[in-house]
């Protein structure tokens, strides 16, 4: 078993990646600021030190105090809209937030990295499903801070013996199957959520986009569970204590699912129509974007256990069923 510190561990992903830690018997402290994550999502037994990527000398701290071997790094912008609007403030974030993770981890000697990556490093894919042989091409500063990142990565081993996984992921979604934790973001930017409150008496859904050449011309995407992904990093972490080389793959189901189908699904599970209205397509926005996931079954043996869209909007709406305000609702009770 491992001790590993999860940067952004209070986020949507990174909570369910420690809760997987943790059922797997690893030692696990968070690092997060709180400015986007919940405290209320995170094991009462874990330590939070709450702190900005950014103060090198802190992570380096957090790093010592809890005798960490590992890091699991999620604490990210990712907004892709943001991203084109506000370059500067994604590589700032992204990047050099994580560059003082890594320098951190230097001066500690912790030498085991799982980096939080994403499809969008790819851009405008020359086909599809996508495989890791495909050169990046991002379309948007977000892609392009993450690739800045896997581009350091080879040159800190070679230096440092930093060794690492990066998981390029496709479309986060769904919460915990037993509705304890689950996505809260504010203001909500990811399709599901934002249906399911379209659904339930919120604002209409908007559709960025009618005209995509796609069956039905809205965008096409790969929704992998987000605990479909917590066990891809446990995996992942696992492969590196082993020994493991470095490597890059990508995390999907393989299957796409265009915007239309999502409201289909969440109109079946929830048992009302989705209100929506059509909008222009968002600056850097591909029209299709789904994995072959090939290398890291191969590697690592990950198999995904909620491919089913259905199954994965059924766990967002027993997430938001039990907190209609989010994890306000725990701080409450």
């Amino acid at each position: 078993m491992s001790r590993v510190l999860v940067t952004g561990g209070a986020g949507y992903i990174g909570s369910h990646a420690v809760r997987a830690l943790v059922d797997a018997g690893h030692t696990v402290a968070v690092l997060d600021d709180l400015s986007a994550g919940h405290a209320a999502a995170v094991p009462t037994a874990v330590p939070i030190v709450t702190c900005g990527m950014h103060e090198t000398a802190r992570v380096a701290e957090a790093l010592a105090d809890h005798r960490i071997e590992a890091v699991m790094h999620f604490a990210a912008w990712l907004d892709v809209g943001a991203s084109v609007a506000e370059p500067i403030g994604y590589y700032h974030n992204n990047v050099t937030g994580t560059l003082s993770v890594l320098e951190a981890m230097r001066r500690t000697g912790v030498g085991q990295f799982i980096f939080s990556s994403t499809c969008a490093t790819y851009g405008e894919p020359t086909r599809v499903p996508m495989d890791e042989s495909l050169d990046p091409h991002p379309i948007n500063a977000y892609g392009e801070t993450k690739l800045a990142v896997e581009r350091a990565l080879p040159h800190l081993e070679r230096a440092y013996g930093i060794r690492f996984i990066a998981l390029r992921y496709f479309n986060a979604a769904g919460a915990h199957p037993d509705g304890s934790i689950g996505e809260d973001h504010e203001p909500e930017i990811h399709l599901i959520p934002r249906a399911l409150r379209a659904a339930t008496g919120g604002p209409p859904l908007k559709v960025f986009g009618e005209d995509y050449p796609t069956p039905d011309g809205t965008c096409l995407r790969d929704y992998i569970h987000v605990c479909d992904l917590a066990d891809a990093h446990v995996l992942a972490l696992g492969g590196l204590a082993g020994g493991a080389g470095s490597a890059v793959y990508n995390v999907g189901t393989g299957t796409p699912h265009s915007v239309r189908s999502v409201m289909a699904a969440v109109s079946r599970v929830v048992g009302q129509e989705v209100r929506w209205e059509a909008a222009a397509r968002r600056p850097g926005d591909p029209a299709a974007l789904y994995a072959s996931s090939e290398r890291i079954q191969r590697a690592l043996g990950w198999r995904p256990r909620y491919p089913d869209l259905d199954a994965i909007v059924q766990h967002a709406w027993r997430w938001h069923v039990g907190h209609p305000r989010g994890y306000e609702d725990r701080l409450l009770a």
